[in-house]
C-alpha cells in the first residue's frame, strides 16, 4: 500500500515536470510573456505562479473590474436595521478563485 502511494506521488511529480516543461515552451511565443517576465521578478512568484496569474486575469488587465479579480478580503459595516449599531460582516471574496489561491500559496512562500 504505501509503495502505491510513493508511485502516486512520483507520478504526480513527473506530470508536474512535464507540464511546467511544455509552458516553458509555448512562453516565448505568447503575447504576455512580458508580463510573466516582470511578475517573476516579485518575490515568491515562480512561473507557473505568473503564467496562472496571467492567464486568469491578464485578459481583463486595464478593466474597470480588474480589482475585483485578486485575493482582497475586508471587512465592511453592515446594517441590519435602521437605527440599530451596525456590525461587521464578512464581504464574500468576489473575483478569480484560481488567481487568488496561486497568489496567496506564492506569498508563503
Amino acid at each position: 500500500m504505501l509503495q502505491d502511494y510513493i508511485h502516486a506521488v512520483e507520478n504526480a511529480e513527473a506530470r508536474r515536470d512535464r507540464l511546467t516543461r511544455q509552458i516553458e515552451e509555448v512562453l516565448p511565443s505568447w503575447s504576455m510573456a512580458p508580463v510573466v517576465a516582470a511578475l517573476q521578478a516579485m518575490r515568491g512568484v515562480a512561473l507557473v505562479v505568473a503564467v496562472t496569474v496571467v492567464a486568469e486575469v491578464g485578459t481583463s488587465a486595464g478593466s474597470p473590474t480588474l480589482a475585483s479579480q485578486w485575493p482582497i478580503s475586508a471587512r465592511c459595516p453592515a446594517s441590519i436595521h435602521p437605527g440599530i449599531q451596525s456590525v461587521a460582516a464578512a464581504s464574500p471574496k468576489p473575483g478569480n478563485t484560481l488567481a487568488r489561491r496561486v497568489l496567496i500559496e506564492s506569498a508563503w512562500t
